[in-house]
């Protein structure tokens, strides 16, 4: 007969904590469902009929004979999609802002309220306890953000070269909604918001610092994304004949030899992988920072 060995102690601490955190923050969790369900539908619809009906439009448009004959073409198909991208796209950019707030929010309530005082004190020690808000959460973002970020990206590809209004891989929001560095900034909001709320232990005040502390690391991500990987030159003759998908992040027209510093479109992954190292990086510092930031809190703790 075999025989079962009960779970370790620290295990059914950590499955309780983990229950009690998806009770305790079960409309949040309802709330972050329905966004991903309702972008994800968008998405696929952005990525089939709208780029197909935009698509078509285009087609009907260069089909067209010269001004000032008249010409049908579906205009509104075009801005439909236009429209429907933009709105997707800037609400997976809002992503982690939105995840910067909640972790501030929770951490930061459960601190003014005694509710994480009581867990320390009946359930967990206080490392266990943020170990499950960090480590739960993260897990629920990174799923959420990373499936929108791989139909976003499918949906841009169905446009590209068929809408001529579609968005190049260099535009700011379709850079990051496009690949992973949107998980990495996720991540990243979450742990500012998570240590804003132990630093402040208050509510408002840690939803608010985690916003801008996470706003300030896009920034500065936004500011060194041309730098995280080595551009090009080009000079004279060739500076004109740059393609369309060409990014130029610096050019001179003064003197008699015009030339500029460029990314082309076979920069898009290095960009994407080296930028998002970086973001995990400070994520990763972040987290240091919320388990010192505990142990100020509470003394020297034990996991």
């Amino acid at each position: 007969m075999t025989t079962l060995t009960a779970p370790a102690p620290a295990a059914r601490t950590r499955a309780h904590l983990t229950r009690w955190l998806l009770r305790l923050h079960r409309p949040a969790l309802y709330v972050w469902a329905g966004l991903v369900l309702a972008a994800a539908v968008l998405l696929l619809l952005l990525h089939g009929p709208m780029t197909d009906a935009a698509a078509d439009a285009w087609r009907q448009y260069h089909g067209c004979p010269e001004w000032p004959k008249p010409c049908s073409y579906d205009q509104n198909a075009i801005l439909r999609y236009k429209d429907w991208y933009n709105y997707a796209t800037l609400v997976m950019a809002a992503v982690p802002l939105l995840v910067a707030a909640w972790a501030g929010g929770a951490v930061g309530k459960e601190l003014e309220s005694g509710t994480a005082r009581l867990a320390w004190t009946q359930s967990s020690t206080p490392v266990r306890w943020l170990t499950v808000r960090l480590a739960v959460p993260a897990a629920a973002v990174a799923a959420g953000t990373g499936l929108l970020v791989w139909l976003h990206h499918l949906a841009w590809a169905a446009g590209k070269g068929r809408i001529d209004t579609a968005k190049q891989w260099y535009d700011i929001w379709t850079f990051h909604a496009n690949g992973p560095t949107l998980v990495a900034l996720a991540l990243c909001g979450l742990t500012a918001g998570a240590l804003t709320g132990l630093r402040s232990r208050r509510t408002l005040p840690a939803l608010g610092l985690g916003l801008l502390l996470t706003g300030a690391i896009w920034t500065v991500t936004q500011l060194l994304l041309p730098r995280m990987w080595p551009t090009r030159t080009s000079t004279g003759e060739a500076y004109f004949a740059l393609p369309n998908s060409s990014w130029t992040v610096w050019e001179s027209k003064s003197g008699t030899v015009p030339s500029g510093d460029y990314h082309p479109a076979s920069h898009y992954w290095p960009l994407q992988l080296t930028t998002t190292a970086l973001l995990l990086a400070v994520a990763a510092l972040l987290t240091l920072g919320c388990y010192l930031a505990l142990r100020r809190l509470t003394g020297k703790t034990t996991a």
